[in-house]
């Protein structure tokens, strides 16, 4: 048997995307030093697929406010053994603040963990591509995360290419259109003086590997996993 720590649950605000709910999960584990099942940090996962649109509501205006949602999961899961929360979406995280105040564990915020692990990598005023949904830039999650570090957050001019990206991810997460319309807006970040790109959007972290030999890149949902692996690893 292994002499393990028992490690807090965590509890994932999933579904959106589903995949991407799996992607976190999966790379969680593969941070995880473990020689046994016990090992490895349980996750209570609400995989809600019915989240209102984070699309329609933000960026269109037409559609429901996904935060009563997005609260009601963070408390069930809290209210089942959660001792932490993780949300693989960024664009999501426009609501962390109002998630974060209805429940008494941490959410850990995907957003300003990415900008910490950058200050690690970048000196201040660095120029830093965010390849994600168009409602980061409306929202300004990032500029506001980068601003206690001085970098300045560069986006695509053409923000309908993401969407159809996103959407063709979603459709299909194999899409070599949606590969090569990724590929092709990291370059343009680049172009514009982007010296680090920040997978910003979980459906784009499916198909990250397209971008390894196009610039350096943070993706958000490692940087997320690895603060669950640490935070987990911290909780006597």
């Amino acid at each position: 048997m292994s002499n393990y720590q028992v490690k807090p649950k965590l509890g994932v605000i999933g579904g959106m995307g589903p995949e991407a709910t799996v992607l976190l999960m999966s790379r969680i584990i593969a941070l995880t030093e473990a020689s046994d099942d016990c090992d490895h940090i349980p996750m209570l996962v609400d995989n809600n697929t019915q989240v209102p649109s984070r699309i329609k509501a933000i960026i269109e205006k037409t559609g429901d406010d996904p935060s009563n949602t997005l609260i009601t999961m963070a408390k069930e899961l809290e209210g089942n053994g959660a001792k932490m929360l993780a949300m693989p979406c960024n664009t999501a995280h426009y609501y962390a603040s109002t998630i974060q105040e209805a429940v008494n564990i941490p959410l850990l915020n995907m957003i300003t963990l990415t900008a910490e692990a950058l200050s690690l990598k970048c000196v201040h005023n660095t120029i830093i591509g965010i390849l994600g949904s168009p409602a980061l830039e409306l929202t300004e999650i990032y500029d506001n995360a980068f601003s206690s570090h001085n970098f300045q957050a560069i986006y695509p001019e053409n923000q309908e290419r993401m969407l159809n990206a996103i959407r063709l991810i979603k459709k299909n997460a194999a899409s070599s259109e949606a590969r090569q319309l990724l590929q092709d807006t990291a370059q343009q970040l680049v172009h514009g003086g982007a010296e680090r790109v920040v997978i910003a959007c979980s459906e784009f972290s499916l198909i990250s590997d397209c971008l390894s030999d196009v610039c350096p890149v943070i993706d958000s949902v490692d940087v997320l996993a690895q603060a669950v692996v640490d935070f987990a690893n911290q909780v006597d």
